[in-house]
């Protein structure tokens, strides 16, 4: 997932296999989303109507606690992620990045990974030399 600021893609995240992801301000708000949704890997997709997602949070109480959920996990996903940018150096979220989705070097394009970590590429090819 990334946005456009001023012509530079910035990656704010990135879904592995069984992940949901939306566009939660469009999906809830009904409004514009910043945010571009890509896929970088052939995938396969399970799309879900608008309509069809309002009706099972109306009548699917377990649908309703699993989005609850989704909601809760990115919330807190997102706050952690900032705080990150606040306190740490790009080296300590590049560990925290590598210890979470070890794969991630050999599925994502290295300038993808050094926009999420707020770096430039040339800055990520020196903390991978580091190692």
């Amino acid at each position: 997932m990334w946005f456009n600021n001023n012509g530079n893609e910035i990656t704010t995240q990135f879904f592995f296999e069984g992940k949901a992801i939306a566009s939660m301000e469009s999906l809830l708000k009904n409004e514009k989303s910043d945010f571009t949704l890509e896929s970088i890997e052939q995938c396969t997709l399970f799309v879900m109507p608008k309509n069809q997602f309002k009706e099972l949070l109306e009548c699917d109480t377990e649908f309703k606690k699993w989005f609850d959920q989704l909601i809760l996990n990115r919330f807190f996903y997102y706050s952690k992620h900032l705080i990150t940018y606040l306190k740490d150096k790009p080296q300590d979220r590049y560990n925290e990045l590598l210890e979470k989705h070890p794969h991630i070097l050999q599925r994502v394009p290295q300038h993808y990974i050094a926009s999420y970590l707020g770096i430039t590429p040339v800055s990520l090819s020196r903390i991978r030399n580091r190692k």
